[in-house]
């Protein structure tokens, strides 16, 4: 007979974002919106589901008094004009320090900062919030909680180090100390530029890299996908340090590295999406998209016809990874191709070639064909409910959003078969009934012009072929991008590095266990 537990696993999840919390987590939980980026929207949905299924899940979080009292400012009269002070409690850790509380944004332009804001976190949650909470497992996210893993590793703590983006700061012991985190118990555990002799020795000009350091220290590191698991280790890109690269490498060949696929937020769901002129499901998407196509048009000042093709571009225009200059080469003639279709392109995005765009634009007369619009949320909801295709021809990918956002809208997704893109699109196989998108192997040019021929191609099918295409994608896509998939891989990790399931009392609980959808294995995680 198996031994059981009294209780469920203790987790500790570190993070330097979160977008959101659930209820009763802490007075105030409500306003704890601390978000840069998608590490702060796949905390809040991890933390979110763990808490809704029983999980003992706790979270260490930067206390941004700054942040947090603006949002309360903004919710007072829904408060009865009354604001209450934020106290911690339940499962909410908050780090305290001058450095964090006068911060009106998480980062800063300035290095120095970033590093004085990550050191005064990472000095709580040693010395305070660890001893507090007890935690069975901790789950850090990216380079402001690389030093963790290392102190935990001290304590005989797991921890699985998961990494969103590739960016970091270097740091010596000499400033832990000053920022008053005493690194002798675990500094043998951190990576230095270079091999590190005795502590006084490593102590000043030879930095530790924290990111390189949470990977190494950890027992387990995931990534966001694992196409980008599989690129990192084998050197596909050269955007990724190599330090990391063959750190990720050695714990690929232990068996303890992780792709996991993060899932879009809650709130992009076109029954739900207040931003949308017209909500709908699988049964109604065509009209419904042809009234928010209508929308768009007139919002953008484009030409008003909800049967022309429209393809929506939602990600920055970053052409170091986005690949917006592969759409800026070939636009002139993606437009004249398919000028009778009446083909239009719509970019709700803000980024260096914005102004590109827009000289394409004026200069062919394309006013009524191209809108550019700087980002805005509300336009952005909008633009994948009208949209039939969403472009996303990346350079890289770690993993990406919009692709799956636009499978659950009904937009499918242009993109080349890169990272997290190739995870979560596959090619349109319309005899098998198969596929999501439509994906180009080569990154250049010609390859996105293809890809977007192909797209063309299935637009001008018989409408009866085309419906019933987007809600087959439709349905799958809401099975399969979702928090519940999301946090059922992170599960099965918790599982593996606890050597016990994270809800042991929990019925028919199962950390193998696969989400199937339709009958088909939706599983997006790769496990060494």
């Amino acid at each position: 007979m198996k031994p059981t537990h009294p209780r469920p696993a203790r987790l500790l999840v570190v993070t330097p974002e979160v977008a959101y919390l659930p209820h009763r987590m802490g007075t105030g939980s409500n306003c704890m919106a601390a978000k840069a980026g998608g590490l702060a929207d796949v905390c809040a949905a991890l933390v979110s589901e763990m808490h809704r299924q029983g999980v003992d899940v706790h979270v260490a979080l930067p206390h941004y008094r700054g942040i947090f009292d603006a949002c309360r400012m903004r919710t007072r009269h829904a408060a009865a004009g009354t604001l209450r002070q934020v106290l911690p409690e339940g499962g909410l850790h908050l780090a305290e320090d001058h450095a964090i509380a006068r911060r009106r944004s998480i980062y800063s332009g300035e290095g120095p900062a970033n590093v004085r804001l990550a050191l005064a976190f990472q000095r709580e949650v040693i010395h305070n919030i660890l001893p507090r909470v007890a935690p069975d497992l901790i789950h850090c996210h990216d380079w402001m909680t690389g030093l963790i893993p290392a102190a935990a590793r001290s304590a005989a703590i797991p921890t699985l180090f998961s990494v969103h983006n590739i960016h970091t700061m270097e740091v010596d012991l000499a400033e832990l100390e000053e920022r008053g985190i005493d690194p002798t118990p675990f500094w043998q555990q951190l990576y230095y530029r270079e091999m590190p002799g005795t502590y006084d020795q490593t102590r000043h000009g030879n930095p530790l890299d924290p990111l390189v350091s949470g990977a190494f220290a950890a027992d387990a590191v995931s990534v966001v996908s694992p196409t980008f698991l599989t690129e990192i280790i084998t050197g596909v890109h050269d955007v990724i340090p190599f330090p990391f690269r063959e750190v990720l490498l050695r714990k690929w060949e232990a068996g303890m590295s992780s792709g996991i696929v993060n899932a879009p937020p809650p709130d992009y769901h076109p029954a739900t999406d207040p931003h949308l002129a017209v909500r709908y499901g699988v049964a109604d998407a065509h009209g419904a998209k042809n009234d928010n196509k209508q929308a768009l048009q007139r919002r953008l000042g484009l030409h008003i016809d909800p049967t022309v093709p429209l393809l929506f571009w939602p990600s920055r225009l970053d052409p170091a990874q986005k690949g917006c200059e592969l759409l800026a080469q070939i636009l002139y003639q993606v437009i004249s191709t398919y000028w009778e279709a009446g083909l239009q392109v719509v970019f709700i995005a803000d980024g260096a070639y914005q102004e590109v765009f827009r000289r394409i634009r004026r200069l062919h007369a394309f006013e009524r064909r191209i809108a550019v619009h700087p980002y805005d949320i509300a336009l952005e909801h909008l633009g994948y409910g009208a949209a039939d295709f969403v472009l996303m021809p990346s350079r890289y990918e770690p993993c990406g959003l919009p692709q799956m956002i636009g499978c659950i809208y009904g937009a499918l997704p242009i993109a080349h078969a890169v990272g997290g893109l190739r995870d979560t699109v596959q090619h349109l196989d319309r005899d098998q009934s198969a596929g999501n998108g439509f994906l180009f192997e080569t990154y250049d040019a010609q390859g996105l012009f293809w890809a977007i021929g192909e797209a063309l191609n299935f637009f001008h099918l018989p409408e009866r072929v085309r419906r019933d295409h987007r809600q087959r994608i439709m349905s799958e896509s809401a099975c399969r991008f979702n928090h519940r998939v999301m946090t059922a891989h992170y599960l099965r990790l918790y599982a593996k590095l606890l050597g016990r399931p994270v809800l042991p009392a929990t019925p028919g609980y199962d950390p193998a266990q696969r989400e199937v959808c339709s009958g088909t294995v939706l599983d997006q995680e790769t496990v060494s």
